[in-house]
């Protein structure tokens, strides 16, 4: 019957969620909005309402840990596992805003959520403020694709009939009382999907004495962090690398702002942080974030040795969940060994990669001058 209500909740997830995002889709579009804001914002709140919804049963429920070790985990899954496969398949190409400007919007998100979690909760008010952030974010995102010169809408051409030749072959040019019945029906899967996966969730928690904290970070992670599965691996494959960046990040800053904020602001009393999530999770989800910078900045790409490198630490990290649930002998000489060795080399590469690329920006600026 777990086994039953675990698959249940995934697929009514992963169905709502693109029910969802079909009906609000066309109807962000027809206002004029661009495509990667579009993927930005509606895309990324439609692949991110799985765990928005999750989270806030949970929540209602009483299972803190499920709801936080949700969001953290699906944004460290979002990079090292979905950005990995997907570069594995094919190098991405990074759109120069989401260097600019989307992944430093998503390290200031997570420090926010690290610094408002230091008392070992989150109220009602900073979860208002990160509503507040999440309308201004999305309100911004709008105005600047208003503002976009003829170029860049010109560039966005070829997407657009894309989108439109899409629209007709799944339906989409249906009349606007059908897309609100497709966000009303993609809402409905999400909201009994949810609770399905929250019950499954919680009673394998039980039976193999696994805390909610773990499940959250990695079954509910993963589970609910399909949507952005499909649709990265999607563009990836099409050839829409920028697009599926552009998704994962999205996403990733929706998870924080939307999920983290809508969730403080339905509980009872103020969220609590497990301490293992201050101490560990939270830590290694802003190292992830702030990681993307170099790697984005080396010729605007994820190549595929880079995508490889995301899915070993993905893989690094589940072990050490793993080990530490169940408090394994192996977790100390583990831990060692990724604190003295593994994560200070990637540290240094990173601090490499950074002056390499920023000492060739600046040797080409120069050559014009001479």
């Amino acid at each position: 019957m777990t086994l039953a209500l675990l698959v249940g909740g995934l697929l009514l997830l992963i169905a709502g969620g693109e029910l969802l995002v079909r009906g609000a889709s066309k109807l962000a579009i027809s206002t004029g909005i661009s495509p990667l804001v579009v993927g930005l914002t509606v895309v990324a709140f439609g692949t991110s309402s799985p765990e928005l919804a999750v989270s806030v049963q949970a929540v209602a429920g009483g299972e803190v840990d499920l709801a936080l070790g949700n969001v953290v985990g699906s944004n460290i899954l979002n990079i090292l596992f979905i950005l990995g496969l997907a570069a594995l398949i094919t190098p991405l190409v990074v759109d120069g805003q989401i260097i600019r400007q989307e992944v430093p919007i998503l390290i200031g998100a997570s420090l926010l959520l690290f610094a408002f979690s230091q008392d070992g909760e989150i109220s009602r008010g900073e979860g208002g403020v990160f509503v507040a952030l999440l309308i201004i974010y999305s309100t911004f995102l709008i105005w600047q694709s208003r503002r976009q010169t003829a170029e860049l809408q010109s560039e966005y051409a070829g997407e657009r009939h894309i989108a439109d030749s899409i629209s007709r072959r799944t339906h989409w040019d249906e009349p606007m009382p059908v897309q609100l019945a497709l966000i009303a029906g993609g809402l409905a899967l999400l909201l009994v999907g949810s609770r399905w996966l929250v019950i499954a969730a919680t009673t394998i928690a039980q039976q193999l004495g696994v805390s909610e904290l773990i499940i959250g970070l990695t079954i509910l992670a993963a589970g609910t962090s399909m949507p952005e599965v499909a649709a990265t691996l999607a563009a990836a494959i099409k050839g829409q690398r920028d697009i599926a960046v552009g998704n994962a990040i999205g996403s990733s800053i929706f998870n924080i702002l939307c999920v983290v904020g809508f969730s403080s602001l339905i509980a009872p009393a103020a969220l609590p942080v497990a301490p293992a999530l201050l101490r560990f999770d939270m830590p290694v989800m802003i190292a992830v974030a702030v990681a993307c910078l170099p790697i984005f900045f080396t010729g605007r790409s994820i190549a595929r040795w880079e995508g490889a490198v995301f899915l070993g630490y993905y893989a690094a990290y589940t072990l050490y969940l793993i080990l530490a649930s169940q408090q394994h002998n192996a977790l100390s000489t583990y831990t060692l060994v990724m604190q003295s060795f593994v994560l200070p080399l990637t540290a240094l590469t990173l601090v490499v990669v950074v002056v390499v690329v920023v000492g060739r920006a600046l040797r080409a600026r120069a050559l014009p001058n001479q």
